[in-house]
């Protein structure tokens, strides 16, 4: 574990106490220690309040206890009911009215003062996310709960013991609860009016098939779950004859509670599809929705941390696809092309020096070329990071069986014991839909200095509260992502006129996301709509685009994040550099917003200010 960066608001720096192991074998006479001041006291004992508050926030939680590599309640899987819903909420309340009760914020430091503003604020967001629950898709364009079990299972469950083997059977089997709250609830929903879109269905339906396909359920290649098992079993040093066992189990559990749970999601899923083709706009956005005006303005609340209105956002958008689109001509110039930007872009997505072959070969060439922009971010970042996260970092491509409803490329959280590494993943379902231009930036957004440097770095830092280094805000966090493609090119990356090139088309897909969000959901464009706007003012493939479409009319407003937070992290940046002028340091700033963690925007400026105002130095 790493030291904690100090807020800036405390302008000092902290260092780390030395571990006590080391501390006792100090030859010299122990001296007495000097007392605690009544404001270092306060603070102790809040952070042992926090502690507290997340260990029994993540007890309602076993499979984020088994992320957090956590062995309790080993063998059950989450409850996905409305009543667990209930219970969380009301267990966040509980908390911050004790907080209130119990601590007095003129007798703590600025520290904890601000991780209290921190605790009640996701408090404020627990209740407006409960407020609107149901008005949510279970199956979305980009993730459905089916497909989630396996990875989890495969990704999270470590098998070191028999008992752990055991514990992996216990939660096949619990998946027939689960997968029967998941189709109650999609019934439910369905009878309140709130459906996926048409087009959700049939691949969210071939996914939940390919999750009971193959053996031991059939005669085919091992399903991964089976093999999963399989390989975590045979690695233990046991005898053959508990192996043989727990083989036994695993498979009885599979083609038993498993297969019946999918199966009947698979029932629930059906029903509601025929449903949603007798609904009138059916694709449309969540205007449709009864209420859904205030939902939209719910989740635009949730996903950007601010009070922009719609209407605000979307021309925020229009005037940021302007000024790329001026950017994009510049380079335009530089290489020759004489043509229009659209015809710049058709240039791009169909001559075949820009695509790999769309071979096994092509998948691992793009493994490859990844590993090596990460690579060389990581050469490079000692000159523009203090301190960087010690978490291995992979990159790896979606499994086929969830090929069909993954996003395009994302991020999974190292293990906070090293024993799971960050994982960058990208879809490689069609090669003849990616664009070399865009790999670069894609990369330094969800590997290195993007994703991997903030989410891994938090995890990783020594005093701050738990639920500050395993929680966070999508706006910071994507914010950060899209920051760090833009600080490629500053690190001397982009070199090839046409990956710089594909740099701003990313950014661009971005700005796109403002205007097509927004439009689809609160100026009622239509599904086609948003896929010809994308169409005109991107780079992006024709698939890419329709998963894009269809992403924002499922998981509404998560989409505007990203831009709206790497606007805020830029202003901030040029505010600093301006009031500081040669003082400013690359490394203090990138320190200060990394340093507390995933914060929402407007505490994130705070924080920002405070460093301003202390001078700007190291943390």
């Amino acid at each position: 574990m790493r030291r904690l960066l100090v807020s800036t608001v405390c302008a000092v720096a902290v260092l780390a106490g030395a571990p006590a192991a080391v501390m006792a074998q100090d030859a010299t006479p122990a001296a007495t220690a000097p007392a605690q001041s009544p404001s270092e006291s306060e603070d102790a004992r809040l952070a042992a309040f926090f502690e507290k508050a997340f260990q029994e926030r993540i007890a309602l939680s076993p499979q984020t206890m088994t992320s957090l590599g956590i062995k309790t309640d080993y063998g059950k899987l989450d409850d996905g009911t409305d009543a667990a819903a209930d219970r969380s909420l009301a267990l966040a309340e509980r908390q911050a009215a004790e907080l209130n009760d119990q601590f007095n914020p003129k007798t703590l430091s600025d520290e904890s003062r601000m991780s209290w503003r921190l605790f009640e604020y996701g408090v404020e967001q627990a209740r407006l996310q409960n407020q609107w629950r149901d008005w949510g898709y279970q199956f979305a364009a980009n993730g459905n709960p089916t497909t989630g079990l396996p990875v989890f299972m495969i990704n999270n469950h470590r098998v070191d013991s028999v008992a752990d083997a055991e514990a992996y059977v216990s939660r096949l089997k619990e998946s027939e609860r689960v997968m029967g709250e998941i189709a109650a609830e999609l019934r439910d929903r369905a009878v309140k009016g709130v459906i996926s879109p048409n087009f959700v269905f049939e691949p969210s339906i071939a996914n939940t098939r390919n999750i009971i396909t193959g053996a031991p359920f059939d005669d085919g290649k091992d399903n991964p779950v089976w093999a999963d098992f399989q390989k975590k079993v045979g690695a233990l040093d046991t005898d053959a004859a508990t192996k043989e066992r727990l083989l036994a189990e695993g498979r009885a559990a599979l083609t038993g509670e498993w297969k019946r749970g999918y199966e009947g999601v698979l029932t629930a899923l059906d029903e509601v599809k025929a449903q949603a083709a007798a609904m009138p706009n059916r694709d449309a956005g969540v205007w449709r929705l009864p209420r859904g005006e205030e939902f939209y303005n719910a989740r635009l609340r949730l996903s950007t941390t601010t009070d922009l209105t719609a209407d605000q956002i979307h021309q925020i958008g229009l005037n940021e696809v302007e000024r790329l689109h001026g950017e994009m001509q510049t380079i335009m110039d530089q290489v020759g092309f004489t043509g229009t930007l659209q015809e710049f872009f058709a240039f791009l997505k169909t001559d075949p020096r820009f695509q790999y072959p769309n071979t096994t070969e092509g998948k691992e060439q793009y493994l490859t070329d990844s590993r090596a922009f990460i690579a060389q971010v990581m050469a490079a970042a000692p000159q523009y990071f203090s301190d960087l996260p010690e978490a291995a970092l992979e990159v790896r491509s979606v499994e086929p069986w969830r090929e069909a409803t993954a996003s395009i490329a994302f991020y999974n959280a190292p293990a906070p014991d090293g024993s799971r590494p960050g994982i960058y993943y990208v879809n490689l379902s069609d090669m003849t839909q990616v664009l070399k231009p865009q790999i670069e930036g894609i990369s330094y957004h969800e590997g290195a200095p993007g994703h991997h440097f903030q989410i891994a770095y938090a995890q990783e830092m020594q005093g701050l509260p738990s639920f500050r280094r395993f929680g966070g805000y999508g706006a910071y966090a994507e914010g950060w992502g899209l920051y760090a493609e833009r600080l490629g090119k500053e690190m001397g990356f982009y070199q090839d006129p046409y990956s710089d090139f594909g740099r701003l088309s990313t950014e661009l897909w971005r700005a796109v996301r403002l205007v097509t969000d927004t439009g689809l959901h609160a100026k009622q464009w239509s599904r086609e709509d948003a896929i010809e706007y994308f169409r005109q003012n991107s780079l992006l493939s024709e698939r890419d685009i329709v998963k894009e479409v269809e992403r924002y009319l499922t998981n509404p407003g998560q989409a505007t994040s990203y831009k709206i937070g790497e606007l805020k992290i830029t202003e901030l940046r040029e505010k600093a550099r301006a009031a500081l002028g040669d003082k400013f340091d690359i490394r203090n700033f990138h320190a200060v917003v990394l340093g507390s963690g995933s914060v929402p925007l407007d505490i994130l400026e705070d924080q920002v200010d405070a460093w301003i105002a202390a001078g700007g130095g190291a943390l």
